[in-house]
């Protein structure tokens, strides 16, 4: 039997079967194995991917969807990879098509790298915005925050959600209730009892990354993750949405650099929802 094109072979569901491949197909592309973050991404969301007749997996991709389990208000594409001996064969188009048919009217987001953005724009995705990637250890300095910050307790996660909602512009829940048990701290802040913001740092290879970030306004987003800070000794890393110019300055004084700059883009939807002057960072750019 003549061996089948690569670009014919099926495209299926990928499950936490699949954790290894997902990371080995990473680490193929030069990116670090993040199988915390696989691990999530297949459990919150689906995963699509394309068996190698050889082993391992061609590409793979994750969908997390928000709203309504039958009817999404938002999903977001993220880990759109192709490993390097089957690069430039239209197999990244072939996956991208195959979730854009899948998910139909349902408004798709995604941030794009600068390698990928031809094809995004080439299947409908339009920029709406930008995020700035920053890494580096965190180093106290200035006025103390005058926010109050706390590690998050069970008694507070329907505020969370509650005010999640209202700021990311859709149901997040089943990744909301993740964060406990996927996040090293989970923390919010609050003022006269009423929590105004939360954020939680996650392990992601040598770095704790911050997200979701979800603050009232710069000073609370602040006090939050100098508060998470001071409660690891690894280095931070975060995505920030650009138009918070004041809060990037502030992290970049305390030791934070910028890495890289991603498109945020979006199908079927000009902006997306919620309330982008209370959402800081997301909780990784593969979820949206």
């Amino acid at each position: 039997m003549p061996t089948p094109s690569v670009a014919a072979l099926p495209i299926r569901r990928l499950t936490l079967r699949d954790l290894s491949a997902c990371a080995d197909l990473s680490e193929n592309r030069g990116w670090p194995r993040e199988e915390h973050k696989w691990g999530f991404l297949l459990t919150a969301g689906k995963g699509y991917g394309i068996d190698d007749p050889d082993g391992g997996l061609v590409g793979a991709c994750a969908v997390t969807e928000y709203g309504p389990h039958d009817r999404p208000d938002l999903a977001a594409i993220g880990m759109v990879l192709v490993a390097d001996r089957h690069a430039r064969r239209g197999i990244g188009r072939r996956l991208m098509r195959h979730v854009v048919s899948l998910m139909g009217t349902t408004p798709l987001t995604l941030h794009a790298t600068p390698y990928g953005l031809p094809l995004y724009e080439e299947l409908g995705f339009k920029v709406t915005g930008r995020a700035e990637m920053l890494r580096g250890r965190f180093t106290p300095g200035g006025p103390e925050p005058k926010v109050a910050t706390r590690p998050a307790t069970a008694e507070d996660l329907q505020a969370i959600l509650r005010l999640d909602e209202e700021v990311f512009g859709a149901d997040r829940t089943h990744i909301i209730t993740r964060l406990p048990a996927f996040a090293d701290q989970l923390r919010v802040a609050e003022e006269r009892g009423r929590i105004i913001g939360y954020t939680a740092a996650w392990p992601n290879m040598d770095t704790h990354v911050v997200g979701p970030l979800i603050a009232r306004d710069t000073e609370t987003a602040q006090a939050l993750i100098a508060s998470l800070a001071a409660h690891t000794d690894r280095p931070l890393r975060t995505d920030i949405d650009v138009r918070h110019e004041e809060l990037l300055a502030w992290a970049k004084e305390r030791g934070l650099a910028s890495v890289a700059f991603n498109a945020v883009m979006t199908h079927g939807i000009g902006e997306l929802p919620g309330d982008w002057s209370r959402r800081f960072a997301p909780l990784t750019v593969a979820a949206g």
